[in-house]
């Protein structure tokens, strides 16, 4: 590793073991104190913004990483919110988990603790940076940061105002760090076994497979969103289309977005002809099959026809792969071709219908009649989400405070002895 990156990870670690005695009143008061620094930088850090997404324009970025990079006064309002109201959640160092007597009298018990030292390796979205340092703090642990070079500035500008509340709050500022520099950087912090005690990657499926594939540290691992809504033979249509464009058209440019629409062959014929138009009138692109495209036919409506490849997409844009499946069976069949364990909805009015998405669909989130958007740490009342995990161990779905901790086992007794 270079100098730079064990540097950090060493004062992280130093962070870290104060973190881990530090009381809730302690750290919400750094956490309020990290809100007032960043609202108060609001300016620097909405100009360190306008230039990072400058460059992202004028080099050819994609309209939805664009989108994912700006930031505007409400999406830093909602920041400054995110870690206010990360303090006003429980603390969760130090519960038990479960805890029982012996019958020789030695109690044990199971308790949260914190990890140590976090990084996350994200992509993009400066918002991660004021999520990730203020989830890191509440649950007892230190945080290095290593954003994209396309948010290098916004980054920087937020983590100066992070480390300044710290700081003022009487806790290390170390506890929060950014770890800049070229690329080989990441595979160095890869590399931090024994410092580093865990990796969050966040971003495309190639940083994240890089990350899974490569690192020494170990891995929580964060997934793409191919997002499935299924309208199944007894959804009301106007529930249907409420949801759909709520969950593809709110902000596509995000991994709880809907990318495929799956309607059920026998509501097609009320259904398509009420979704299609209001797509259309959206912006968005049906990437449709063959039924689909010759319902927009019939009502002049554009859909391009959908390769099998298009249905394996997450667009991130407005565009969506859309088929007609003759049942239920084909729709979980179809999803679980297809699904890349995010979240997955149904839009249905039965019960037998909805119990057998819910039991059958293997996915971080099922929905049943409710938008994927939903799919969301602030959204569940997590405060702020440090990213969504795909995967079954430890943690799935959105992670807040409690998955950011480990476990540890305090055995105590008066002397008993094993026989």
């Amino acid at each position: 590793m270079t100098t730079a990156v064990t540097d950090r990870a060493h004062a992280a670690r130093d962070a870290a073991r104060v973190l881990a005695g530090a009381t809730r009143a302690t750290k919400d008061a750094a956490l309020q104190a990290m809100a007032d620094a960043l609202a108060e930088a609001g300016r620097a850090v909405l100009g360190a913004n306008d230039l990072d997404v400058q460059r992202a324009e004028g080099t050819g970025t994609s309209a939805a990483l664009v989108d994912r990079l700006r930031l505007t006064p409400a999406r830093l309002d909602a920041m400054v919110q995110g870690l206010r109201d990360l303090a006003a959640l429980p603390d969760p160092v130090g519960d038990v988990v479960r805890g029982w007597t012996k019958p020789d009298g030695v109690q044990v018990r199971q308790v949260r603790v914190p990890f140590g030292v976090v990084g996350i390796i994200y992509e993009a979205r400066p918002n991660v940076t004021a999520d990730a340092a203020g989830i890191c703090l509440k649950s007892g642990n230190a945080v290095l940061l290593r954003g994209s070079s396309s948010a290098a500035d916004t980054n920087a500008a937020v983590v100066d105002a992070l480390r300044a509340g710290l700081a003022g709050a009487g806790l290390p500022a170390d506890a929060v760090q950014l770890v800049p520099g070229p690329r080989p950087v990441t595979d160095e912090l890869m590399a931090a076994r024994g410092l580093v005690d865990v990796l969050i990657p966040r971003g495309g499926a190639g940083l994240i497979e890089h990350v899974v594939r490569h690192s020494q540290v170990p891995v929580i691992e964060t997934g793409v969103g191919n997002c499935h809504l299924y309208v199944d033979a007894s959804a009301d249509p106007e529930m249907a289309s409420a949801i759909l464009l709520n969950a593809k058209v709110q902000r596509p440019s995000v991994c709880n977005a809907v990318e495929t629409l799956l309607v059920h062959a026998d509501a097609a014929a009320t259904v398509l002809p009420l979704l299609l138009p209001r797509l259309a009138a959206a912006g968005v692109t049906v990437h449709g099959d063959e039924q689909v495209a010759a319902a927009g036919d019939r009502l002049g409506t554009a859909v391009v026809p959908a390769t099998e490849e298009d249905f394996g997409q997450e667009y991130l844009s407005l565009d969506l792969a859309a088929a007609v499946v003759p049942d239920l069976d084909a729709a979980l069949a179809h999803i679980r071709r297809h699904s890349t364990g995010h979240s997955e909805t149904i839009v249905t009015g039965s019960q037998a219908a909805a119990t057998r998405f819910t039991t059958e669909v293997d996915a971080a989130a099922v929905l049943v009649n409710a938008s994927s958007r939903f799919v969301d740490g602030g959204e569940l009342g997590f405060g702020a989400e440090i990213g969504i995990s795909t995967q079954k161990l430890h943690a799935r779905g959105p992670m807040g405070l409690p998955e950011m901790t480990s476990t540890k086992y305090v055995v105590t007794g008066t002397g008993q002895t094993r026989p």
